[in-house]
């Protein structure tokens, strides 16, 4: 919803403050008074043409500023989380546009800069236009299939449509993939069988160059600790340290037996000396029997397979070069080797996936095809009643030799899709016996503002959003009496629920309105500005009196006015 409309020099406008309240308003006044310039100032704020021919005389800048109330509408709300800025369902939006004197132009939105293009793509979502010379929305027939398809409440056809639509794409993607992987397989099988023989041969098994690398360290630590060994057990002595104590021991027992023989008590401290050193050698055979034993039990402490650190090395160095070979790992290897298995795998059974693949997209495609004719059909019935509804608000607004269709045309194979196999567009034949065309080969402008309301007025109240702001410019130019009578009826039952704001010269139109700006033209220390007045009840009566009579309002048309209010 728009709730205000501020305007600082724009063309005529000095200061200007409108506030918007929801229903039908009405814009009347003088012509040349500047009732466009307000339409052109919320068109600029809208992300509309800005340039320096806007910016009043003598001033810096033109700004326009409109302000919204978010709806609770998520499409917008993504929209606008997509340009980069954050609004909730009922809090202001506002967009802002400055243009300078120069030309230059800048704009915002909820006061950060934002790029025109962004303010206009977000503007056309909140704001629909039916002009002279411009009807946004209806005469872009990308809008049409969508139109037509909240006319005719079509959401479950089109749920429908789109799960299987979704189904479709991913059986397919999943059938490609196959084959996609089967022909890169077979082109490269004699290759994988080749790699995967070598594998193999080799084996590898998981954590295997760990485990190696480990290995190895500890055996190369034990022949060395083995060697060290060896040159203890030679420095040791062996047999020869005993041989040579068991010489040292008999030499000392023999000067024992002479020290006897010559009569030497037990208790003398020679023979005492001969028998400790007898005793010590005694000890020392046994320390180095003892000795000896403890260094042979720590060499067999490190039994290893003879020849175990070669093979160790050996198969390191045959699985670093498989890795290279292969481009990967050592680490990667176990894992390749049942990647190359699979392949080859699909190779021999892929005939018979791509079967079962090929056979779940073919089912797949046939539920789309169903649920796509269900939509189709619904549209067809959406379309012969939209077409009926539009044609019966034609001839009330003095379009009763127009003729309107809805043309639906398949769309090609490859861009069927979760909307369905056809587009929608919307087309007239303005004469009889002319050909149909697209809505802007209407050659008025009148009559394409009176067509557009012809078409919202059959639309309403069964579209599945909220309706935006709808701005119709002298939809009623050239019309009077009961077609303009006829134009005011449709574009209050517009306004329900909604709001809409029209250009108007016609009273009956005027007189519809829930409320009534009259933009008026003054000059004031000779500069001309433009201001509107939000009038009163009494205010009003008297402006349709003065578009009923002219510049001399009778009593006649007061009283006109008056029955037109009701």
């Amino acid at each position: 919803m728009l709730t205000s409309l501020s305007i600082r020099d724009v063309v005529l406008v000095d200061v200007l403050d409108l506030e918007v309240d929801e229903g039908l308003t009405v814009l009347t006044g003088e012509t040349g008074a500047g009732k466009s310039i307000i339409l052109d100032a919320l068109g600029l704020a809208l992300g509309g043409r800005g340039e320096a021919g806007l910016v009043r005389a003598g001033a810096k800048q033109a700004v326009a500023t409109a302000v919204f109330t978010a709806p609770d509408d998520e499409g917008l709300l993504e929209l606008i989380r997509e340009k980069g800025f954050e609004v909730a369902p009922g809090e202001d939006l506002i967009l802002r546009r400055i243009v300078s004197a120069d030309g230059r132009s800048r704009a915002f939105v909820n006061d950060q800069s934002a790029g025109v293009a962004a303010l206009r793509e977000i503007g056309a979502r909140l704001v629909e236009v039916h002009g002279q010379h411009e009807t946004v929305g209806l005469l872009d027939w990308k809008t049409h299939r969508a139109l037509l398809d909240a006319y005719g409440g079509l959401a479950p056809q089109l749920g429908g449509v789109a799960a299987a639509s979704d189904k479709l794409k991913a059986a397919e993607a999943h059938l490609e993939g196959l084959r996609a992987a089967a022909a890169d397989a077979a082109a490269r099988a004699e290759e994988i069988s080749l790699n995967l023989a070598d594998l193999d041969a080799l084996d590898p098994r998981e954590d295997e160059e760990t485990e190696l690398a480990g290995e190895r360290a500890v055996l190369g630590a034990a022949e060395k600790a083995v060697a060290d060994l060896s040159d203890a057990r030679t420095n040791l002595g062996g047999d020869k340290l005993s041989q040579k104590l068991a010489a040292a021991l008999r030499a000392v027992e023999h000067a024992r037996q002479r020290a006897t023989q010559a009569g030497v008590e037990a208790d003398h401290p020679v023979f005492v000396r001969l028998t400790s050193a007898a005793e010590a050698i005694d000890r020392t055979m046994v320390e180095a029997a003892e000795a000896i034993a403890e260094v042979d039990a720590a060499a067999a402490a490190f039994d290893f397979e003879p020849g175990r650190l070669d093979k160790a090395e050996e198969r390191l160095f045959a699985l670093r070069a498989a890795a290279r070979k292969l481009n990967t790992t050592v680490h990667a290897l176990p894992a390749l080797r049942i990647s190359l298995r699979e392949q080859l795998r699909l190779i021999e059974d892929g005939a018979e996936a791509m079967t079962a693949a090929a056979r779940d997209a073919a089912v797949a495609r046939e539920t789309y095809d169903v649920a796509a004719s269900l939509l189709s059909s619904a549209r067809e019935a959406a379309a012969d009643r939209l077409a009926k509804a539009v044609m019966e608000e034609l001839g009330p607004l003095k379009l009763d030799r127009a003729r309107f269709r809805v043309a639906l045309e398949p769309v090609a194979e490859g861009r069927r899709g979760p909307l369905g196999v056809e587009t929608a567009r919307f087309e007239i034949a303005t004469n009889a016996g002319t050909p149909f065309g697209p809505l802007d080969a209407i050659a008025s402008g009148g009559e394409l503002a009176r067509f557009a309301l012809a078409m919202k007025a059959a639309l309403a109240g069964r579209e599945d959003q909220r309706q935006p702001v709808m701005i119709f410019d002298e939809v009623d130019q050239g019309v009077g009496g009961a077609v303009a009578e006829a134009v005011g009826q449709r574009l209050k039952r517009l306004s329900t629920g909604a709001q809409v704001l029209v250009v108007t010269h016609s009273p009956q139109v005027a007189a519809r309105g829930h409320a009534h700006w009259k933009v008026r033209k003054a000059d004031a220390a000779g500069v001309t500005t433009t201001t509107v007045d939000a009038l009163s009840p009494d205010a009003r009566q008297e402006e349709i009196a003065r578009m009923l009579s002219g510049a001399t309002v009778t009593e006649e048309a007061r009283a006109a006015a008056r029955s037109l209010i009701g």
